[in-house]
């Protein structure tokens, strides 16, 4: 299946689009990235980060937090035009979904899994890993070697699989569009993020724990140091972050890293508003079951 063709507003695509024309569209285009937790609450809510193209620079405008599903819901639904960034997967590996006998299309695949709902859900995943040679026991995506993710089908530390149950379904509910998978308002839309691939061409260090004996000096230093790169251009997309002082510090001063992986995220989709449309700098004919990881 060929990706979805998308068209943002405001913008003639094909080869005659220029690369000036395209930065004087993206002008008008809000950025998103958001740092996914499948269980959002106080203590860990989902981030996001907001901002735009300025240049070959991204001017980083809020961080906010949402601590349900609700505050995260009304991010979904803002007006665009707008293209976001998500941590989350879109989609499975589809060796999985074949031997598990779901369905092979996108919306359907995910309806199935709604309607198994979480416990239900789990147990497929546990029982299928039981069925998997020693050493293979999680199928992964063709995305997830390059950008060295899990895979969608991990269920603890991190728990990717309840991810994609919580993340995907309310992308397809909002009516949003993901390039090559899902066409729907051609003014919102959604690309996978990692931001653990763009913080590795930085740093391979630790740069983040929620938990508190694990917040050490050495990734503070780890988070001192992204910041500072991306304040610079100096990482795998050579965009430069644009934030004022108290920014840059809440990015460094947050232990768990969830600030800065929202602003990670809110990177690798600048990248792909300046790739333009209708690909957004994905892959042609990547898998749309699986969805593709910005930049892998």
């Amino acid at each position: 299946m060929a990706p979805t063709v998308v068209a943002m507003p405001g913008l003639q695509t094909g080869r005659a689009t220029s690369a000036l024309k395209i930065a004087d569209w993206a002008k008008g285009v809000r950025l998103l990235g958001v740092d996914f937790t499948s269980a959002p609450r106080r203590s860990k809510s989902i981030t996001v980060a907001s901002g735009h193209l300025s240049g070959r620079g991204v001017q980083l405008e809020t961080l906010e937090r949402c601590p349900d599903w609700a505050s995260y819901e009304a991010v979904l639904l803002r007006q665009g035009p707008w293209l976001g960034g998500f941590d989350f997967p879109f989609g499975l590996p589809r060796e999985a979904v074949l031997d598990l006998g779901w369905p092979l299309h996108w919306d359907q695949l995910l309806a199935h899994c709604t309607a198994l709902g979480r416990a239900r859900f789990r147990a497929a995943l546990d029982g299928y890993r039981q069925t998997r040679p020693v050493g293979r026991r999680y199928a992964h995506r063709a995305t997830d070697l390059p950008a060295r993710s899990h895979s969608p089908m991990k269920l603890v530390n991190p728990p990717v699989g309840l991810m994609f149950l919580e993340g995907a379904p309310r992308l397809m509910a909002a009516g949003i569009t993901l390039p090559g998978m899902h066409c729907g308002d051609p003014a919102r839309i959604a690309i996978e993020a990692y931001p653990g691939l763009l913080a590795r061409s930085i740093t391979a260090h630790s740069y983040k724990s929620d938990e508190k004996r694990k917040q050490t000096p050495s990734r503070l230093a780890a988070r001192i140091q992204i910041a500072a790169a991306l304040r610079k251009g100096e990482h795998a997309l050579q965009l430069k972050l644009q934030a004022g002082d108290e920014q840059l510090d809440a990015l460094v001063q947050d232990a768990s890293g969830d600030l800065l992986d929202a602003t990670l995220a809110l990177m690798q989709a600048a990248w792909c508003l300046h790739a333009g449309p209708p690909g957004f700098g994905l892959p042609p004919g990547f898998d749309p079951i699986e969805g593709w990881i910005a930049g892998a």
